[in-house]
């Protein structure tokens, strides 16, 4: 059955031919099942077309695989790298960073995506629990590992006089003894947890696991009619990493750039002629405020990771026309709802309607499913999640509900609901109606405590620049919008929202910092 479904698969994205299948099984006959399989079959298939394209250098699939096969070479001759080690990365987005993910794969050590932007005592903590074996990481990063814990061997993704990627990939090695074939290797991703500490989302290559939310990603973005597309989330987040390998079967190049700068993506966009790019509603922002003369190319912007506001979705539409689009997934769990332009017209709320392969239960407070219209914790069950769970049940953290069109919506996370006089309120549903207000760039609001209710809603504003707007004013306009007891009992204007790396609103400094100082 899961074979007649991987041809099925390969006949919707136009690989299904004699010479590809061929093309397939020689790359897994030669590597076995792990990242570089995909990687081999794009070089048979694609050759000398561009594959990827960062700040520095294009590359084609042929140099792309020729590269990190001899890195691969390198890794296990110079620095003794087998299979079932471990190889943390602390890299933005370039092409070093995307040749050693190939190469590390291809031996069958584990590749652990790490945040560049983490703390030191975060990273302190995985080194503790993982004991890398190799570490490969920007220059820029030197002294912040130099004044961590970690001892073992590092290499830098590019330098001018010490090893390093971009020297390295070019290096004579020992060839005479070929690399084996290996499906040992797991992609582990980091997801934050309550706690503030990282939790690991380990996933292991599959040609049947991941192929309904491949021929999901495909279709409804409408993928295969594109040729240039723009990865402006990090590598390093699951939705970067993820794009990337889906994009090398097909074929298509891929622009990446160290870090985000609104001016810089919109002219990366524009010299490019990209169109697509992935974003979180931060960056979809900070472009259309910038130049959005220079997104006339895009022809579809996949957001995700982090609340659409209605308000971005209406700007999206007036500029750039019917070409947004909201994905839903986790590090866990992987992609799992995709919302197409015209759900957004329909309901802009919505994450949109669940893809292929995906189980879902929606379930209340005595943890059984609930009805249409009930808000619910999200659990998901499917052949893609991450690979430690054994294919269980996952509880997402999500509150959602799914309407009478099959429609789902996401109200909070579960430690975000706030019980107000009886009323469940999801503090959500009042961002997205005060994101609306023409004067307000960012909303974000909590619960706090009240002695006549048992909590209010308390809500932290930031006003558009140079405008004038009071309390009341807000109140009043919001009023006839919410329920009563939506309504939130004070509003705290404020200068600045503390935003993660990825760009989503970091509420764990946000609740020590914001609320602290507006006490």
């Amino acid at each position: 059955m899961k074979l007649f479904t991987l041809l099925y698969v390969l006949y919707k994205v136009q690989l299904l031919s004699p010479t590809s299948i061929y093309r397939l099984t020689v790359a897994v006959y030669k590597n076995g099942l792990n990242l570089m399989t995909l990687l081999h079959f794009a070089k048979m298939k694609y050759g000398d077309q561009i594959a990827l394209v960062d700040d520095e250098e294009i590359i084609t699939y042929r140099q792309l695989f020729n590269h990190s096969q001899q890195l691969a070479f390198c890794f296990m001759d110079k620095y003794h790298l087998q299979k079932g080690q471990k190889v943390g990365f602390l890299s933005k987005n370039h092409a070093a960073l995307v040749k050693a993910i190939f190469a590390v794969s291809r031996i069958g050590a584990d590749v652990y995506l790490l945040n560049a932007e983490t703390s030191k005592g975060q990273f302190n903590s995985m080194v503790q629990r993982h004991r890398f074996d190799l570490l490969i990481h920007d220059s820029e990063l030197n002294d912040f590992v130099d004044e961590s814990i970690y001892k073992n061997g590092r290499i830098f993704t590019y330098h001018d006089q010490l090893p390093a990627i971009n020297s390295l990939q070019h290096m004579a090695t020992n060839e005479k003894h070929p690399l084996k074939r290996s499906s040992a290797s797991k992609l582990v991703l980091q997801t934050s947890g309550t706690t503030g500490l990282s939790k690991d989302a380990a996933h292991k290559p599959s040609l049947f696991n991941y192929l309904n939310p491949f021929i999901a990603f495909i279709h409804r973005l409408k993928i295969l009619t594109y040729k240039t597309a723009y990865i402006a989330t990090p590598i390093y987040h699951g939705y970067g990493i993820a794009v990337l390998l889906l994009f090398i079967p097909l074929g298509k190049k891929a622009v990446i750039s160290k870090g985000f700068h609104a001016e810089k993506a919109c002219k990366v966009i524009r010299d490019h002629h990209v169109e697509v790019v992935t974003v979180v509603p931060l960056m979809l922002q900070k472009m259309l405020q910038c130049h959005p003369e220079d997104l006339t190319s895009l022809s579809c912007i996949a957001s995700g990771g982090a609340r659409l506001p209605v308000k971005l979705i209406e700007q999206s539409y007036e500029k750039l026309g019917n070409v947004l689009y909201n994905l839903y997934g986790t590090s866990e769990t992987g992609l799992n709802f995709i919302a197409i332009p015209e759900d957004l017209r329909i309901a802009p709320t919505t994450i949109g309607k669940k893809i292929n392969g995906l189980k879902i239960k929606v379930l209340g407070e005595d943890m059984t499913e609930v009805e249409n219209g009930k808000v619910g914790q999200l659990s998901v069950k499917n052949d893609w999640s991450i690979a430690n769970r054994n294919n269980n049940w996952i509880k997402t953290g999500d509150l959602v509900y799914r309407d009478e069109n099959g429609y789902y919506f996401v109200c909070g996370r579960t430690d975000d609901m706030v019980i107000s006089g009886g009323e469940n309120v999801y503090p959500v549903e009042v961002e997205q109606e005060l994101i609306k207000h023409p004067f307000i760039e960012d909303v974000a609001i909590i619960g706090i405590d009240d002695e006549h209710f048992g909590q209010r809603l308390k809500a932290f504003v930031l006003p558009v620049e140079n405008v004038e707007i009071t309390e009341e004013q807000l109140l009043e306009w919001l009023r006839p919008r919410v329920a009563r007891f939506q309504l939130p009992k004070e509003v705290k204007f404020v200068d600045e929202m503390p935003y993660s790396s990825l760009g989503k609103l970091d509420r764990k400094q946000f609740m020590s910092t914001l609320i602290e100082s507006s006490s």
